[in-house]
């Protein structure tokens, strides 16, 4: 069988392109070694399943490992202790009688058997403390217990009972044989299981589990990672890409995020290539392949988008931070402490500045996802303020995006549709206007991203992508000629950064005497295009 790129369940070398996560793993043996309990809570699709698959068999020459899984737990199963108890020896029973990947030696698994008998009548979580002693006791080696899909057990309080006894199990490990080692796996922390199971306003925290030590290793995917998986498949099927570069322009949209990774590889290996602008591989691995992968996976419903709009449906203080951050310019301090930053962390969605202690969008896929649902949104409640555009076709000239009509017509619609609003709703939703406009213009063709700082730490706004071709557009508020001139010096500077002769500008001016219109200026050989409104 081919290799091929996975999105759907846990990755095996043997049969995926994936990134070689051996150094990840060897940093977990490090935790397991030295005796720590400890949680890997990360995002939904962040390859949590897969390396608990790739870990059990790391740990398999030192430690008898049991690997099990909650998904599936039921209120049933979680509505009393004896339920409880007979679904865990029920998960163990199946990894020494039906796990054919288990390194379980044939000895444990015969004392495993042995226990279980004696545990038919077994009720309590005590009996169950006095189950793994046993287990543990006679043991040829160390035991390590992962758990995956800890988030499924998380609304049920007899769980926060069962990490509660594993806690004291951990705290008298000198006295009474324990596990060396227990891993629990899932998208909420460990102190965020209570809040799971308390009222949605009250956002207390009260860990069952606080002997949980810190989980450092970085489970994204480097740019250097990126690369060595397509080398492997290039070595397969010689496209003549540009492999480094590619791999750093999949990490420059996705920061690593493991799904985001490969389920553009796969868009671009499966969707782009043997399509009419992209008849073959060589075609489709490409900046202009790459670009149509970004716009067919923004469009895509998928899993991890899913849930990432219920979420903001659940928590409301989420949705209005996120929403801030990109169109009100609103800043946050990075606080894991706060509630609402936990959340937006704990889920993927923001991380902490580079360099700085603010809050921004985890990685610019998210960032163009989350801009195109609050647009949507925004399309539904003022449709009747947007203009008509009937003819697409007049903002392409030579196949490309024709941006300078573009911002022409948006200064006249602005002046036609937005100009009898009061300054207040203006100032507060003048980059949320011009973004549906040009989301009515290039949807379906193109894509676009903001960025809150360029690499030089200088501000910019919209990048548009369409068909491969860049343009840039910095949206400012007019604060004077100073500040305007400054503003064309940053442009200018990020220009050069990107290898772009010509740039526009967006000023929207509220002064009652203010001058609009549109012209083109020359800094430092650059064209600049202002349009003021």
């Amino acid at each position: 069988m081919s290799k091929f790129f996975n999105v759907t369940g846990f990755c095996r070398p043997d049969i995926h392109y994936m990134v070689n996560i051996d150094n990840k793993l060897a940093d977990i043996k490090k935790l397991v070694d030295r005796n720590d309990y400890f949680v890997i809570n990360r995002a939904r699709q962040y390859g949590k399943t897969t390396v608990l698959k790739s870990l059990e068999k790391t740990l398999s020459a030192d430690y008898s490992v049991f690997l099990i899984s909650f998904e599936g737990i039921t209120e049933e199963t979680s509505e009393s202790e004896e339920k409880f108890c007979r679904m865990f020896y029920n998960l163990i029973h199946n990894v020494i009688k039906y796990d054919k990947k288990s390194a379980i030696s044939a000895s444990l698994k015969e004392h495993v058997s042995g226990l279980l008998k004696e545990a038919a009548n077994f009720r309590t979580l005590f009996q169950l403390s006095n189950f793994i002693s046993e287990l543990c006791l006679d043991a040829e080696k160390p035991i390590v217990l992962l758990i995956d899909e800890v988030d499924q057990a998380g609304n049920y309080k007899i769980f926060l009972d069962f990490l509660g006894m594993i806690r004291q199990k951990y705290l008298d490990r000198d006295r009474f044989p324990t596990f060396q080692s227990v891993i629990l796996a899932g998208v909420y922390d460990i102190k965020n299981l209570k809040l799971k199971i308390r009222n949605d306003h009250e956002h207390q925290y009260n860990s069952p589990w606080n002997i949980a030590a810190d989980f450092r290793v970085d489970m994204s995917f480097s740019a250097d990672s990126i690369a060595d998986m397509l080398t492997e498949y290039e070595q397969k099927f010689m496209t003549g890409m540009d492999v480094i570069c590619m791999a750093a322009l999949i990490y420059d949209y996705t920061s690593g995020y493991p799904f985001l990774v490969s389920r553009i590889c796969k868009i671009i290996d499966e969707d782009v290539s043997g399509t009419g602008r992209f008849p073959n591989k060589t075609t489709a691995w490409t900046n202009e392949g790459f670009h149509e992968a970004i716009r067919l996976l923004l469009r895509e419903p998928n899993l991890l988008f899913d849930d990432m709009i219920k979420k903001l449906a659940e928590y409301p203080e989420l949705y209005t931070m996120l929403h801030n951050i990109l169109f009100l310019n609103q800043k946050y301090s990075f606080d894991i402490n706060s509630f609402v930053i936990n959340l937006g962390f704990m889920f993927g969605y923001v991380r902490q500045a580079d360099g700085r202690n603010a809050v921004t969008i985890a990685n610019r896929i998210f960032e163009m996802k989350l801009n195109l649902f609050f647009l949507s949104e925004a399309e539904f409640k003022n449709g009747n303020e947007l203009a008509d555009i009937k003819n697409l076709n007049q903002f392409t000239k030579n196949g490309y995006l024709d941006m300078d009509l573009v911002m022409e017509k948006f200064a006249a619609y602005y002046q036609e549709i937005y100009r009898d609003n009061d300054q207040a709703f203006l100032e507060k939703n003048a980059c949320k206007l011009f973004l549906m406009h040009l989301k009515q213009i290039i949807n379906g063709t193109g894509n676009y991203y903001r960025e809150a700082q360029t690499f030089d730490n200088t501000r910019m706004d919209v990048i548009v992508d369409y068909l491969g071709k860049q343009t840039v557009i910095e949206l400012k508020v007019w604060r004077g000629e100073r500040y305007h001139e400054d503003g064309e010096s940053q442009l200018d500077r990020y220009l050069e950064l990107h290898h772009l002769d010509v740039g526009y500008m967006l000023v929207f001016n509220f002064n009652k005497q203010k001058k609009v219109g549109m012209k083109k200026v020359i800094v430092n050989g650059k064209t600049i295009v202002e349009t003021i409104v």
